[in-house]
């Protein structure tokens, strides 16, 4: 009878540990404890409104030279300069781990017009349409918690970046927490005028661990 009862915890041990693993909360995200890995940017449905001639260093910009110069480089910025653009601190975490490619990768793929000259409402997501790439996004085989920015729009004549930060259960594909969040951009150049925007939606994500600590 002893060796059936301990037969059955571990039995009851093991499924709930395997339910806890995939079972992930907004307290796993705000509580602190749970690890989380930054998978960087994500412009695949940005547009962009204005044109980079407006910037003295950037001349003509393509759209090959947004997918592949630009894009990189501002996913770049979070690894070469985390004292700066501080996911951890941002997330109340000691540390985070970093798997920018996973991003890199479907960023490298993007085949479309990213410029605008209209004046046409620049943000295009909402929770629905970021649960669904989420949804088909490959993780590489990552599990755990993962925070992705979807941006989604930057206007030059708002002066505004749009963005959803997304933190994401890696394993089961779901939206854990996500939100809008804008930032406004400046500094000098074409890649750190929008770099602050996107520094400034970091500091509202430190702002909503604060308020949910």
């Amino acid at each position: 009878m002893k060796q059936y009862f301990n037969c059955l915890a571990a039995i009851l041990f093991t499924c709930f540990a395997a339910t806890s693993a995939i079972a992930q909360t907004s307290s796993d995200v705000y509580g602190g404890t749970s690890d989380i890995t930054w998978l960087g940017m994500d412009f695949t449905q940005v547009k962009f409104v204005g044109t980079a001639t407006q910037f003295k260093d950037a001349g003509e910009i393509s759209n090959s030279d947004f997918r592949d110069k630009y894009i990189p480089a501002w996913n770049q910025l979070f690894v070469n300069e985390p004292k700066k653009y501080n996911v951890a601190e941002a997330t109340r975490r000691t540390e985070v781990k970093y798997a920018v490619d996973v991003t890199d990768k479907v960023n490298s793929k993007i085949k479309k017009d990213f410029f605008s000259t209209g004046s046409e409402e620049y943000r295009t997501l909402n929770e629905s349409k970021v649960a669904d790439l989420v949804k088909n996004y490959d993780f590489d085989g990552k599990t755990g918690i993962g925070l992705i920015f979807f941006i989604d729009g930057m206007s030059k004549g708002k002066d505004e970046v749009s963005g959803w930060p997304t933190f994401v259960n890696m394993k089961t594909k779901k939206v854990i927490l996500t939100s809008n969040q804008t930032g406004k951009p400046g500094g000098f150049g074409f890649r750190n005028f929008w770099a602050k925007g996107f520094l400034e939606i970091l500091k509202d994500v430190k702002a909503d661990f604060k308020k949910n600590k």
